[in-house]
C-alpha cells in the first residue's frame, strides 16, 4: 500500500478512493476565467485541479485564485525554479516538476527546502518523450524499464535532500509501456501514483487509449489519483474519469446511462436522445442505471436489468420501470417524463 499524501484537504493513497484530476486551459494569468472554469470542473466531478505557471504573473494569480475556489490547486512548473518557489509561496497546494529540467542540484534543493517549510507534496514527473539519452542508450530504446529507472533517480535526489513527501507520475502514450512501467515502480516504491496516458489525443481516441491503459493499472491495484488527457474540453476528462472508475468498481453514485445500439428496428432519433438522457441526468444524484432503449419490440427485455429506462416508437415511447411498462408517453415528453421519474425517485420509492 502507498503512503498517504495530503494535497490542500484531500488525501490520496493509503487505500483512500482514487481522486480525479483535471487541468485548466485557461491563462491562470486570468484570475476570473480560470475560478469560473475550476468552478465548472468541480460541479462535474473533478477533486484536484492543476494550473500552469509559465510566468510570475499566473504565480502569483494563485493566491487570487485560491481564495476563491474549494478543489486543491497544483502548481504546474517547467523548467524554472524560481516559479516554483513563487507559486508555493502563493498558496499551490502541490506542486508538479521534473527535476531533470529544473536545473542543477542548487536549484532543486532551494525549491525543496520551501516545500519542506510549508509541508507542500511535489509531483515528480516523467514523460517518455523526455527520457534521458543515456537511458535511451542502456535500454536501446524508450522503454518502461528506462522510465522507471529515470523517475526512481529524481525521486531518490529529493530524497537524499531529506524529503519524502511525494507523488510519482510516470506517463507515456504507448499504452502498453505505460502498463508496465506501472507494474515495475508499484514493486519498487510506495510513493502514491499520479496515473495517465500522455498524449492521448482527441476526445475519441484519448478516451479509448485512456480507458485501456487506466483500467489495466487501476485493475491491477495500482494508482492513487488519475487524469484523463484529452485535446479537448477538461470536462470531458472529468466525465471520462468519473465513467472509468465507476466501471472498475472503483466508484459508487451517480446515474450510469446504457443505451442499445442502433438497428433497423429504431423508430426514434437514439442516438441524440441517449446523450440528451446523460446530460439531463448528470445533476441527479442517485445511485441508478437508466435504459435508453430504441424500439419497443425489445426494449422492457433488454431494459429489465436497469433501474428504469424509456423505449422509443413511432411518436409516443414507453416508460419503463423493472422491466414493466409504466405507461406510454409522447414521444416529445418522453424526457421529461423520465426527468420527473428520477426526481422524485425516493418519493415513490425504488420500486
Amino acid at each position: 500500500m502507498t503512503k498517504t499524501v495530503k494535497i490542500g484537504n484531500r488525501v490520496i493513497g493509503g487505500g483512500n478512493p482514487v481522486l480525479i484530476q483535471s487541468m485548466t486551459n485557461t491563462k491562470t494569468e486570468d484570475v476570473r476565467a480560470t475560478v469560473e472554469q475550476i468552478g465548472r470542473l468541480a460541479a462535474a466531478g473533478c477533486e484536484i485541479i492543476r494550473c500552469a505557471v509559465p510566468t510570475m504573473e499566473a504565480a502569483a494569480a494563485l493566491g487570487e485564485i485560491k481564495k476563491q475556489v474549494k478543489l486543491p490547486v497544483v502548481a504546474d512548473i517547467h523548467f524554472d525554479y524560481r516559479l516554483a518557489i513563487a507559486a508555493m509561496e502563493h498558496g499551490a497546494d502541490k506542486i508538479r516538476i521534473n527535476p531533470g529540467n529544473i536545473g542543477d542540484s542548487g536549484r532543486l534543493s532551494a525549491v525543496v527546502a520551501v516545500a519542506k517549510e510549508r509541508g507542500i507534496p511535489i509531483r515528480v514527473g516523467v514523460n517518455s518523450g523526455s527520457l534521458e539519452k543515456e537511458l535511451v542508450e542502456k535500454y536501446h530504446g524508450v522503454t518502461a524499464e528506462g522510465i522507471v529507472e529515470s523517475a526512481l533517480d529524481k525521486v531518490r535526489r529529493i530524497e537524499d535532500m531529506d524529503y519524502d513527501n511525494l507523488v510519482i507520475s510516470i506517463k507515456s502514450s504507448d499504452v502498453l509501456m505505460c502498463v508496465r512501467a506501472h507494474e515495475l515502480i508499484a514493486e519498487k516504491t510506495n510513493h502514491p501514483l499520479h496515473v495517465g496516458i500522455t498524449e492521448a489525443g482527441t476526445v475519441l481516441s484519448g478516451n479509448i487509449k485512456s480507458a485501456i491503459g487506466l483500467g489495466l493499472i487501476l485493475h491491477r491495484g495500482i494508482g492513487d489519483t488519475i487524469r484523463v488527457s484529452l485535446t479537448g474540453d477538461p470536462l470531458e476528462e472529468v466525465k471520462s474519469a468519473k465513467l472509468i472508475l465507476r466501471t472498475l468498481g472503483l466508484r459508487k453514485g451517480g446515474i450510469e446511462v446504457v443505451s442499445c445500439p442502433t438497428c433497423g428496428r429504431t423508430q426514434i432519433d437514439l442516438i441524440s436522445l441517449a446523450s440528451r438522457v446523460e446530460d439531463m441526468v448528470a445533476d441527479i444524484p442517485l445511485d441508478l442505471k437508466v435504459a435508453v432503449m430504441g424500439c419497443v419490440v425489445n426494449g422492457p427485455g433488454e431494459a429489465r436489468e436497469a433501474d428504469i429506462g424509456i423505449a422509443g416508437g413511432i411518436g409516443e415511447g414507453l416508460l419503463i420501470k423493472h422491466g414493466e411498462i409504466l405507461k406510454k408517453v409522447p414521444e416529445a415528453e418522453l424526457l421529461e417524463a423520465l426527468r420527473y421519474e428520477l426526481l422524485h425517485w425516493e418519493e415513490q420509492g425504488a420500486g
